[in-house]
């Protein structure tokens, strides 16, 4: 949950947000597709980080909308922002992988059904590969788009790059026995 905190912490650090609008920023950096976050996690990380004095509201009106609470950063909340900063980055770095668990099973199935689920995972990775390459074409020229969101759209093209030359060793080892 640290991982939530610190998105929702660092999106208010330059500027005031409704809850709305730190979801809809979440979605536009597609930041769900590297860190498990998802839209009701945010909404209830808002109502928590407000709860801990992190993050205050103001109810706003804005023309013939309705009320809405804006958030913005405390003292408090600038102060655990720089503490997740450094307890994240000193973390041991762990990669979660769930089609790892069919991987050490492979052995198991039969060796048609061992290649349906390489060719199965391979697809995935394709489709990975074809989104983070549209992605990257689309967002690489945008100067809005901060340099540090480009950077890790480069470490997942790499990361599935690499993943993509590992399967097909594996496919191959697989085809040599």
């Amino acid at each position: 949950m640290a991982t939530i905190d610190l998105i929702v912490l660092g999106m208010l650090k330059n500027e005031s947000l409704s809850a709305y609008d730190i979801q809809k920023l979440v979605e536009y950096r597609n930041i769900s597709r590297w860190v498990k976050i998802s839209t009701p996690s945010i909404y209830k990380k808002v109502i928590q980080l407000e709860e801990k004095g992190f993050i205050e509201s103001n109810i706003v009106k804005e023309g013939k909308m309705p009320e809405k609470a804006v958030y913005s950063l405390t003292g408090a909340g600038e102060k655990q922002f720089e503490k997740l900063m450094m307890e994240i980055s000193s973390k041991p770095l762990r990669i979660f992988l769930d089609f790892n668990a069919v991987i050490v099973n492979l052995t198991e199935l039969a060796p048609e059904k061992r290649e349906i689920c390489l060719g199965q995972i391979g697809e995935s990775v394709k489709t990975l590969k074809a989104y983070l390459e549209e992605n990257m074409k689309i967002k690489e020229n945008i100067p809005d788009i901060p340099e540090t969101g480009k950077a890790v759209l480069r470490q997942q093209m790499i990361l599935v790059q690499a993943i993509e030359t590992w399967l097909n060793s594996l496919k191959g080892s697989f085809e040599e026995q």
